[in-house]
């Protein structure tokens, strides 16, 4: 019954709230970065994916998965890069396709349940790095990604693949959706769909026929652009066929190597279903950790966040 019932996570004095908690490190944060040698990585449908190494002889790796509309070079990646790399992890961060320095060349981009490219990352890894094990590391729809992966695979998971960590994760994605539309939290929603609006834009330069963009500009839901665009450009019914299909909460109980969750109880992103407390009470490897305070992809500290150390300190357990 691995619910972790009390945190050991407190905020500083000065970082109080659940939007403090999340807008200060995304805009004030300043990390050098650590993942330096880029690779490009061609796919068999004609698309590729960006990767970032640091390290590439070690016996540990950690593969990094960045959230909505974020990439390898965001200071959450290149902290628990610096973080691991400081312990003995070499690091491999990948971009979500999109999420790179240039569109991707296919018509439909990343979702949050497209666990395939994920799988293409780890095969890549595997063929590649000489390490002995591979952990995996996700925040926000990068956390959902991971944690689906690993309940797909459940007990048929590669051996050298030993643990998992997933930060601020939108296990329920209808959920999420629900609460990111509440007028709260429109600041966020606009700041996602004004990246989303440009790269729709961009593609329909390209794809006119597979790009409807009338009323784009007033859109103000996920409900509306995964109705309109994720869902249909990904083989999905509606906007509620992606979200259900594509959310990993029911694949957690099949997850079979030990795996940390850790969701803040006041992130802003994250509604009651976000919470699998059953699942974890459950399961003999998904460990839930639920700190009061930390926002969404938050916990801040110092130097070094207390999400790197407790990621650091979870992946090295026995």
């Amino acid at each position: 019954m691995p619910l972790i019932e009390k945190s050991t996570y407190r905020p500083p004095a000065w970082l109080r709230g659940a939007h403090l908690q999340t807008i200060h490190p995304a805009l004030f944060r300043k990390v050098a970065p650590v993942t330096l040698r880029r690779e490009r990585l061609e796919l068999e449908d004609g698309d590729f994916l960006d990767l970032e190494w640091s390290g590439g002889s070690g016996n540990r790796l950690a593969i990094l998965s960045h959230g909505l509309e974020g990439s390898p070079r965001a200071n959450y990646i290149q902290a628990m890069a610096r973080a691991l790399v400081k312990r003995g992890w070499d690091v491999l961060a990948w971009s979500l396709r999109g999420c790179g320095d240039e569109p991707n060349r296919l018509p439909a981009f990343y979702h949050s349940g497209k666990t395939g490219d994920l799988e293409i990352i780890i095969r890549h890894a595997l063929s590649v790095h000489p390490a002995e094990r591979i952990d995996l590391i996700g925040f926000s729809l990068g956390g959902n990604l991971t944690l689906k992966y690993l309940g797909e695979r459940g007990g048929e998971i590669h051996p050298k693949i030993r643990r998992a960590v997933a930060f601020s994760a939108p296990c329920d994605l209808a959920c999420c959706a629900a609460s990111l539309g509440q007028a709260k939290n429109a600041i966020y929603m606009e700041r996602f769909l004004k990246t989303l609006r440009a790269k729709v834009r961009e593609k329909h330069g390209r794809f006119p026929e597979s790009f409807d963009l009338t009323g784009l500009g007033k859109m103000r839901t996920f409900t509306e652009f995964d109705g309109r665009f994720t869902a249909p450009l990904n083989g999905f019914r509606d906007a509620e066929d992606y979200w259900k299909r594509s959310s990993s909460r029911p694949f957690l109980p099949a997850i079979a190597i030990p795996t940390l969750l850790v969701n803040a109880q006041n992130d802003p992103f994250l509604g009651p279903s976000c919470y699998p407390r059953e699942e974890a009470e459950a399961s003999t490897h998904l460990h839930l950790e639920i700190p009061a305070e930390g926002g969404h992809v938050g916990f801040g500290a110092g130097r070094e966040y207390w999400s790197e150390t407790r990621t650091a300190a979870f992946l090295a357990a026995p």
